[in-house]
């Protein structure tokens, strides 16, 4: 490369670009070396045919929003493993939307919240469910005692007519107005 190439370049590519670059080249070559050392293996045939062997397909619905599209989901010792599309089911007709492609996430993610977490001076500490329904619902009577109208109540399209009904009267009992819906969001 030209000097005058090299410093068009230099003024295009910042130093932490350059440097992500590189460790992303290093990164991807590494990894071709690893591969092609004889540490991966190609699949037998048997494994392609029925990569979890003893598992059973469980025809259920997605539940991450009203439609409930069908989902074909395999499991294996009771895990959720691998999830398909339900191609005869009378809505969804094969298809999904992303976050129903993803909904084995909802259960497989190593990011996925366990437990009651709170935060004390700075940092996540877990603590029992007892202590975090005594803590949310105090602060929750004390907001209340304030004002009725701090609190939004927000429906779900996943409840039936009857459970909207009990959850606008709960609503109401507590003081306020404010409920609306989580479509609108």
């Amino acid at each position: 490369m030209s000097k005058d190439m090299l410093d068009k370049l230099s003024l295009r590519t910042g130093r932490r670009s350059f440097l992500k670059m590189a460790a992303l080249g290093g990164a991807v070559a590494g990894t071709s070396l690893v591969a092609s050392s004889g540490a991966v293996r190609d699949a037998t045939e048997e494994e392609v045919k029925d990569p979890f062997p003893g598992s059973k397909l469980v025809k259920t619905v997605c539940t991450t929003c009203s439609v409930g599209c069908g989902i074909i989901a395999e499991v294996q010792n009771g895990v959720w493993v691998r999830q398909e599309v339900a191609q005869d089911h009378p809505f969804s007709q094969g298809s999904h939307c992303a976050k129903g492609i993803d909904s084995i996430d909802t259960v497989k993610s190593a990011k996925r919240v366990k437990h009651p977490l709170k935060k004390v001076d700075g940092k996540w500490q877990r603590i029992s469910w007892d202590q975090a329904i005594n803590e949310i619902g105090d602060k929750m009577l004390e907001l209340r005692k304030e004002s009725p109208d701090t609190a939004m109540f927000l429906g779900s399209a996943k409840i039936s007519t009857e459970q909207s009904y009990y959850f606008r009267k709960f609503a109401a009992m507590w003081g306020t107005n404010n409920i609306d819906h989580q479509a609108r969001i």
